[in-house]
């Protein structure tokens, strides 16, 4: 249970900045039509999941629920992405890992378009 109370405080901080730093991101960098706030964001998250993932996902204690699965999930999921591939590489699973990533953009992609159609009509 007290897992569960560190991934909550570290989902809602990560969930906060996310907003924050993509929101004043893109005010900052303001590129055309290229989400600068999100990429920012996305790649902040990977290099934060692999520091902490590197300290703490060895360790039984409640950092890893608060920093790994609470903050960096809640600041990106893209960084969870990023973590999972690494390992399915590091693995060896390349099979895996290409079914993975060309799924994850094709259907992720065809989900959100499916989901704005499904609200329109």
């Amino acid at each position: 249970m007290k897992n569960l109370f560190y991934i909550f405080i570290g989902g809602g901080l990560g969930s906060v900045l996310r907003f924050l730093m993509s929101h004043y991101t893109q005010k900052l960098w303001n590129i055309n039509a290229f989400p600068m706030g999100t990429f920012v964001v996305n790649i902040i998250g990977c290099f934060l999941i692999g520091i902490f993932s590197a300290y703490f996902v060895k360790i039984d204690n409640y950092l890893k629920f608060l920093l790994i699965t609470g903050f960096c999930g809640g600041f990106t999921t893209f960084s969870t992405f990023s973590a999972e591939n690494i390992s399915l590489w590091q693995s060896g699973e390349y099979i895996i890992l290409i079914l993975y990533v060309v799924l994850s953009v094709i259907l992720g992609l065809g989900a959100v378009y499916l989901g704005l159609n499904v609200a329109r009509n």
